[in-house]
């Protein structure tokens, strides 16, 4: 049984007193005994604050990138050692937005999984296709190669420790989303790729949606029976939005 997975990513949004705010909302929603496991992803700078304010919640604390790097000169950048340091438990790496703005390809992704695995963080793991990919009927072969750029670098076993999220790159920001039909039908053929290397790890992989979900449209998405959660973005600011998103996902 795979226990239901949402994160949410807050992008580059927020100040002291609106996370601050935000997150006392949240403590205030969130019943015991829930069966959802729940995590945050707060820009770089407020990482320790959010670790703090979390601290014996329950709900975890994830990074939005990661160093490939372990250590040394590269201004700008973020270890996966500094990371694990101040109680972060998870990072996204392959989010759209790094891959189409900073033009991060597959090996790198590849390799920022890898960096985070080294130091027992969980990789949240992006794939996903454009509106154009998916017009030109390549949505399985996009993300396919994205996922073998990992398997290729990392054995199997590394999926064992990692968590996927596919996002529709059309579907991010825009009110538009994949249908619960759709989706299951791309989160099916990742589990069954990944089952072509390791059947058992496969069983127990947690696919995450990310692509405009909403309250209203989690409980559809969610029903699929190859959907664990999702990777929310925009809804996950608004904290009685992002508490019925993750009571679907109990549901489910």
């Amino acid at each position: 049984m795979r226990r239901p997975f949402v994160a949410g990513n807050w992008k580059m949004h927020g100040t002291r007193a609106q996370i601050a705010e935000l997150i006392e909302a949240v403590l205030h929603g969130v019943t015991g005994g829930s069966s959802t496991e729940i995590a945050v992803c707060p820009p770089f700078v407020y990482l320790w604050e959010v670790v703090r304010l979390l601290k014996a919640s329950g709900i975890g604390v994830g990074s939005q990138s990661v160093s490939a790097e372990p250590v040394g000169a590269f201004t700008g950048e973020v270890s996966a050692i500094m990371l694990k340091d101040i109680g972060c438990r998870y990072v996204i790496v392959g989010h759209s937005e790094r891959r189409a703005i900073y033009k991060e390809d597959d090996g790198l992704v590849a390799r920022k999984f890898l960096a985070a695995q080294t130091q027992q963080l969980t990789p949240i793991l992006c794939i996903g296709e454009t509106l154009e990919q998916r017009e030109q009927g390549r949505t399985l072969e996009v993300v396919s190669r994205q996922l073998a750029a990992v398997l290729d670098l990392v054995s199997v076993k590394a999926m064992g420790n990692a968590i996927i999220a596919y996002e529709p790159v059309w579907a991010i920001g825009t009110g538009k989303n994949a249908t619960p039909e759709e989706a299951q039908a791309v989160h099916a053929q990742i589990r069954a790729e990944v089952a072509a290397h390791d059947a058992k790890i496969a069983a127990g992989l947690r696919i995450l949606y990310g692509g405009s979900v909403k309250a209203a449209n989690a409980p559809y998405i969610f029903s699929m029976p190859d959907v664990d959660g999702g990777l929310i973005g925009g809804a996950s600011l608004k904290a009685d939005e992002f508490l019925k998103i993750c009571a679907a996902a109990q549901v489910h």
